[in-house]
């Protein structure tokens, strides 16, 4: 695969969105020299940023502008040359409604060429079948009668996840901040809340809730049906059941709290998480306090689906630590061994070619970062 001037793709890249714009960080299969692109979407504040497998270096950016709104922009070359979708994400019947902002782009399945989904604040859903030109709104889950119930979190109310079942077409599941996670078996048809066993510590006095839970990632594994993972704003969840039940996996993580989640490529027992404290001191003034827990940059593993986490502390900075990831901030390729790479809103991104046994800082002094996706040829 080549640029249109004729340079090859490098073997791996690291897709980063800021909230200044967009990278490249381009490196070969050994992982050890990184180039910088220049920045791309310049001046957006870049939610997401995501290859498309299916189509080698077709990328697409969630790009949400201060003046013009969010917009979704698409590349075919890697970030050589950019387009805007014609018609993107927006409310078309909706009075009074408006888009805020794009949070996540999901390719559709390997059986689905062309398709690909967005989700936006408010909560929404949107569905592309040409390859992110036009985009139309799902309405089934934005009129789901629990909607008026729905309230926002610290982001908004946004739907911030899309998890695809790749054995089963009709089946997919998103998360939103504060409602829960929804599924849907028949295409978008109908949603159902499925929360079962997820705590929502901030309502008080309420027990086995239906809805009203705040998931900051959801993720499925394409090697087990039916397995989901969530890192939530009260725990972190394993459902191994498509999400009819979840089971509380944070016994033996320093801290229920956290946003970063990602799952190992090819081992759907093996996840990675990063803890955070989220208290504020009695007397504080101001907004919650999000920040590595114990002021320790500490990505924990576990390789039984949770049953027992492991620090992974070699090469990351133990003292005075004061970092934050976002929800999109962690993820791995698929090299073996793995990589494991996390950005933090201090512009750095820590990586490590082990699986997380030891790490490094691959880059420093981006502008604040909100994801991190990789994209391999």
């Amino acid at each position: 695969m080549s640029y249109s001037n004729g340079a090859s793709f490098p073997e791996v890249a690291l897709l980063v969105g800021t909230r200044k714009g967009a990278f490249v960080l381009s490196g070969n299969a050994a992982r050890k020299k990184w180039e910088l692109s220049e920045v791309y979407c310049r001046g957006g504040d870049v939610y997401h940023f995501v290859q498309d497998g299916r189509n080698g270096g077709t990328v697409y950016a969630a790009v949400n502008y201060m003046i013009w709104g969010a917009e979704i922009h698409i590349s075919h070359d890697l970030g050589e040359n950019w387009l805007t979708a014609e018609t993107p994400p927006k409310f078309a019947d909706r009075e009074g409604e408006t888009l805020n902002r794009i949070w996540h782009i999901k390719p559709g399945r390997a059986s689905e060429p062309g398709v690909l989904y967005a989700s936006a604040d408010p909560a929404s859903l949107f569905r592309s079948d040409d390859g992110g030109v036009n985009w139309a709104e799902i309405r089934s889950i934005a009129d789901h009668p629990t909607r008026e119930h729905w309230f926002p979190g610290m982001g908004g109310l946004c739907m911030h996840s899309i998890a695809l079942d790749d054995q089963n077409p009709a089946r997919m599941w998103v998360g939103i901040s504060a409602a829960g996670v929804y599924g849907t078996g028949d295409g978008g048809e109908s949603w159902k809340p499925l929360n079962k066993g997820v705590r929502a510590d901030f309502i008080p006095d309420e027990e086995d809730l239906e809805f009203g839970q705040c998931p900051h990632k959801l993720l499925s594994h394409p090697a087990t049906e039916g397995l989901l993972y969530q890192q939530n704003h009260c725990g972190t969840y394993r459902s191994d059941d498509g999400g009819l039940s979840w089971v509380d996996i944070t016994d033996g993580l320093p801290s229920r709290f956290g946003l970063a989640l990602a799952l190992h490529p090819r081992d759907p027992r093996t996840l990675y998480v990063l803890p955070e404290d989220n208290a504020i001191e009695k007397g504080e003034v101001g907004g919650e306090f999000r920040i590595v827990s114990g002021n320790m940059f500490r990505v924990f593993r576990s390789r039984n689906g949770g049953a027992d986490w492991e620090a992974l502390t070699n090469g990351l900075p133990q003292r005075n630590a004061y970092l934050h990831s976002m929800r999109e901030g962690m993820a791995t390729d698929s090299l073996d061994p793995c990589g494991v790479y996390v950005g933090t809103t201090n512009g750095q991104i820590f990586y490590s070619r082990n699986e997380g046994d030891s790490w490094e800082l691959l880059i420093d002094n981006l502008p604040p970062i909100n994801s991190v996706e990789v994209a391999q040829f």
